[in-house]
């Protein structure tokens, strides 16, 4: 694997580091919590490059915070003793704490840690990207892009709070790249459903054994469980692969260009919401799942993909722990010639990011909601399934001049269907993946570098195409669901909750304002 720098980051990068985190969070409590102020720009002030500042009245305790700048807030301030001081990232930890513990009566001592934990990585990661090299393929510079991560998290690059020599060198951040582990599983003990057979090409093991690959740190977090499976035989260590696989940006996802391989492996580290374990539910209902999305984006008459995930094998002794996803490559569905490149990506910016470099925003952003809207909305309109369309589960596919042609979704764990969840919910999930996480983060990342340019006009156009009473509901509305992600972490829900505060909807006929994405 690669080497990996653990210098201590330098004052330059600390203070990066510091706004890298400080911008989600301050959108978080933005969105959740404080209380906008009439006039605030104009009370505010603007600072030497013209940006507005936005103030805030946090309503625990009646203070006052303001911030420059709108998508990835910037320069936290409070005001006391009759006038604005500066917040740097640790305070500002504080400041939320405090101001949840008002607003909810709770306390929660993790939370804070893991935002701390979240600068902290932020900081490794870009002392170790700055002596890494990035992937020539454009594809995998996009997964590998993203220092910000979810921006509406309150730590969204938080690694279970172990030392980052731990999990550093496994980092899609850091341009890592690594070879996986190979086990062999006695025969006996083997549980698998679907289709795994391009595991089994991966080496040959000695008979009476199955070919399981296990990601490195996986193993590292497993090492106590395990041992007694390797003690007795039922497990057995037999090296290395003799090829890197490129972690993407989901961490525990990795993919191998050669043999056109993604994996999906399970680790027992918090990320985000959730715990990223393969829980046995799901990998129970992977194919029912898979097989839905799968039938919707092939029934579909236009050129959008699905990228399966064919089956799961693992251990019985350690059915979660040892659990792996084998999911389609990229070359079946993708389009000849055209270069598929994560979502997330093309928001956060990477070398030769086709967004930053798109000359005619409006035409490219009409190829994009071409692209990526009419799938989603025929999935659920005619088979009932909720594609999970946020960010970092769509990949979209450019032609030689950069133009949005083809959307490729995956991740068959989060998809939703109308046989089980009701239709109601089931859209808002489908409204806030596509829309509020999405499509809002695109269109602000397009305004940002085309001054004056509207999105939302040809957003409506795309939308209204398509006769689903509830596109008709959401053009009308006045409000979208914006997840609460800082609270349902403050207040210990289960990771697959999700709980919505309404958002101003720019897709309404009114101007409601900026929408927090």
């Amino acid at each position: 694997m690669e080497r990996v720098d653990l210098m201590p980051p330098s004052d330059a990068v600390a203070e990066r580091a510091d706004a890298y985190a400080a911008a989600p969070l301050l959108n978080c409590l933005l969105r959740e919590v404080a209380e906008p102020l009439p006039d605030a720009g104009k009370d505010a002030g603007t600072d030497d490059g013209g940006q507005e500042r936005r103030t805030y009245r946090l309503p625990g305790g009646g203070r006052l915070l303001r911030v420059r700048g709108d998508r990835r807030p910037v320069d936290p301030e409070v005001y006391a003793d009759g006038s604005w001081h500066r917040v740097g990232h640790a305070e500002l930890v504080k400041l939320v704490s405090d101001e949840l513990r008002r607003h909810t009566g709770l306390s929660n001592g993790d939370l804070p840690a893991e935002m701390l934990d979240s600068r902290d990585a932020v900081a490794a990661l870009l002392t170790a990207r700055a002596g890494a090299t990035a992937p020539d393929d454009p594809y995998l510079r996009s997964e590998q892009s993203l220092i910000t991560g979810h921006p509406y998290h309150p730590a969204p690059k938080a690694r279970g709070g172990g030392p980052v020599a731990a999990w550093l060198p496994y980092a899609p951040e850091a341009h890592a790249r690594f070879p996986l582990v190979l086990l062999g599983v006695r025969e006996d003990e083997v549980a698998e459903e679907g289709d795994t057979t391009a595991l089994d090409r991966l080496a040959a093991v000695p008979p009476g054994y199955r070919l399981l690959p296990a990601h490195p740190w996986q193993l590292d977090l497993a090492a106590l469980d395990l041992a007694p499976a390797f003690a007795d035989g039922r497990l057995l260590r037999l090296g290395e692969t003799d090829f890197a696989t490129w972690p993407t940006a989901a961490i525990r996802t990795v993919y191998e260009p050669v043999r056109d391989l993604f994996l999906k492996f399970s680790l027992d580290v918090r990320i985000t919401n959730d715990i990223r374990r393969l829980w046995a539910h799901d990998l129970r209902k992977l194919s029912r799942t898979n097989t839905a999305a799968s039938a919707a984006c092939t029934a579909f008459e236009g050129p959008a993909g699905w990228l399966g995930d064919r089956g799961y094998r693992t251990a019985r002794f350690a059915f979660e722990e040892l659990a792996v996803i084998v999911r389609d490559g990229l070359r079946g569905p993708l389009l000849p010639g055209a270069t598929p490149l994560l979502a997330a990506g093309l928001v956060e910016g990477f070398e030769g990011d086709p967004l930053a470099a798109a000359a005619d925003p409006g035409a490219w952003w009409e190829a994009y909601l071409r692209a990526v809207v009419p799938p989603v909305l025929a999935a659920f309109a005619d088979h009932g399934v909720v594609l999970e369309a946020h960010l970092q589960n769509t990949l979209v596919a450019v032609d030689a001049d950069g133009t949005p042609v083809q959307a490729l979704f995956r991740d068959a764990e989060g998809v939703k269907l109308l046989t089980d969840v009701a239709r109601a919910a089931g859209w808002e999930r489908l409204v806030y993946c596509l829309v509020v996480n999405h499509l809002t983060e695109v269109a602000a990342a397009l305004v940002e570098r085309h001054a004056g340019f509207d999105p939302w006009p040809a957003a409506r156009r795309e939308l209204a195409r398509h006769p689903l009473p509830e596109v008709t509901d959401l053009l009308a509305s006045p409000t979208l669901p914006g997840k609460t992600n800082l609270l349902l972490r403050w207040t210990g829900a289960d990771g697959a909750d999700a709980r919505y505060l309404p958002s101003p909807n720019p897709l309404a006929p009114h101007d409601p304002g900026p929408l927090p994405v």
